[in-house]
């Protein structure tokens, strides 16, 4: 009986490290989530669900109705679409930031005027 504890222990030890090594592997994708969230910045930009296209068509369609009713067309600003100036100032600080990071991790700077302007048109996806 006692020919039989190292045995044991040597098997149980092999075990516990097969199911460890299998377990490391399993979940490395999982630390690599982690202090990641939908509002960090760590990651690529969300495409648009705004389509330039779909809204220049719905003016275009709200403009018909107006012109057969005899009433002026509206432009994208009459409707709200330009950003206003908080939101702009936000888009900036945001840029900047993300400028910044750019430029600690070596790579080169961005237009941050050009940059504002995209993101604020909705072709930033």
């Amino acid at each position: 009986m006692q020919d039989l504890l190292p045995i044991v222990i040597v098997t149980v030890v092999v075990l516990a490290g097969v199911v460890a090594v299998a377990l490391a592997f399993g979940a490395r994708g999982t630390y690599d989530q982690i202090g990641r969230s939908d509002i960090s910045f760590d990651r690529e930009a969300v495409q648009s669900t705004n389509d330039p296209d779909e809204v220049a068509a719905l003016l275009a369609a709200t403009n018909a109705r107006r012109a057969a009713h005899g009433r002026p067309p509206l432009t994208l600003e009459d409707v709200g679409g330009g950003p206003d100036e908080a939101l702009r100032a936000e888009v900036r600080a945001f840029v900047e930031a993300r400028n910044a990071r750019r430029i600690a991790r070596g790579r080169e700077p961005l237009d941050v005027e050009a940059e504002v302007e995209q993101r604020l048109s909705g072709r930033d996806g």
